[in-house]
């Protein structure tokens, strides 16, 4: 409850800043330059995050096929 309450404050006062109404701060402007500077440093981090997570599964793969070779040849 508290989360949504902090939450619902937070979405608010950024409402507040960007929105260009006359009793707002108007910084719609502002925002978007900074959403133009972050996009491509967000995409970067975005797509440096997928690529170690598809390294870590490729690994996860090949030790749990190892792992099965060794229990069939106990087995066996």
């Amino acid at each position: 409850m508290v989360a949504i309450l902090i939450g619902l404050l937070l979405v608010a006062g950024g409402l507040y800043c960007v929105l260009p109404l006359a009793w707002t701060l108007g910084w719609w402007e502002d925002f978007l330059v900074l959403l133009r500077g972050g996009v491509p440093f967000l995409l970067f981090l975005v797509g440096l995050i997928a690529i170690l997570v598809g390294l870590a599964d490729i690994k996860d793969r090949a030790e749990t096929r190892k792992l099965e070779r060794e229990r069939a040849s106990r087995e066996s």
